[in-house]
């Protein structure tokens, strides 16, 4: 008799819906208050894979009160130099920030080592009062290699990303939006409808100068040209003459 069991895939770690505008992706490893392993990387790949190729608004969240509390350890423990070298998170979270359209981390509770480096990776945060972030790292003989130690600093500034990466301190949905990590502090049962709420107001711009807006936003440095260049291609585009004439003629007000 053939081994069926062979054939069963594993259990999907991640939840898509995908609408015309945008792709909600929810983390769901509820066994493992939905830490970040290899399944889980290759599947969030695919996704970023699918709105490469079809540019379309990003939701991140998790399920079960839970956005991500770290990187699985059991597989970290068994990577080494060369599982370093290939950056299996720091390559996928900087896939995520390159997306052409923007993306929203929708956080409730822990967003730990690399849920918080996911987190920040997304254009915009919003927060249930339950939202925590942190990076352990150093604790267990590692660093946050998959961003924090940069996009931290350039999210809070180098003073309190250090405070998170050397001292262990956590912030807290408090702390997060004084210090404008986040967006907003929203109560848990309002959190996806209020990220939906943002999305729509995206949705609403022309998708070409959300797309251009965030490419010259994330510049390194910025220039004028860079502004000119991007500024020009919209100036040409049959959409910008369209909602222009649309405001003049009074139906965007």
């Amino acid at each position: 008799m053939p081994d069926l069991t062979a054939a069963v895939p594993p259990p999907a770690t991640v939840k898509v819906e995908e609408s015309d505008d945008r792709v909600v992706v929810t983390l769901h490893r509820p066994q493992a208050r939905n830490a970040i392993n290899a399944a889980m990387v290759r599947e969030l790949h695919d996704v970023c894979a699918g709105l490469e190729e079809r540019p379309r608004l990003l939701l991140l969240t998790g399920d079960g009160g839970t956005f991500a509390a770290g990187a699985d350890i059991t597989e970290l423990r068994d990577r080494g130099r060369e599982q370093a070298l290939q950056g299996i998170n720091s390559r996928l979270f900087d896939r995520i920030a390159r997306l052409p359209l923007p993306t929203v981390a929708a956080v409730d509770g822990w967003a730990l080592g690399g849920g918080a480096e996911l987190a920040y990776a997304c254009d915009v945060r919003l927060a249930s009062p339950t939202a925590t972030f942190g990076n352990p790292e150093p604790g267990l003989g590692i660093l946050a290699a998959a961003g924090a130690c940069w996009r931290l600093r350039e999210l809070v500034g180098a003073s309190v990303a250090k405070q998170v990466l050397l001292a262990g301190r956590r912030l807290d949905a408090e702390d997060a939006h004084r210090l404008g990590l986040v967006a907003e502090i929203v109560p848990a049962e309002e959190l996806l409808n209020r990220a939906h709420a943002l999305l729509d107001r995206m949705a609403r711009s022309g998708s070409l100068a959300l797309r251009l807006t965030k490419l010259v936003t994330d510049s390194p440095g910025g220039h004028p040209v860079v502004d000119d260049l991007a500024q020009a291609i919209l100036f040409e585009s049959a959409d910008k003459r369209a909602r222009m004439d649309a405001f003049l003629s009074g139906e965007r007000r």
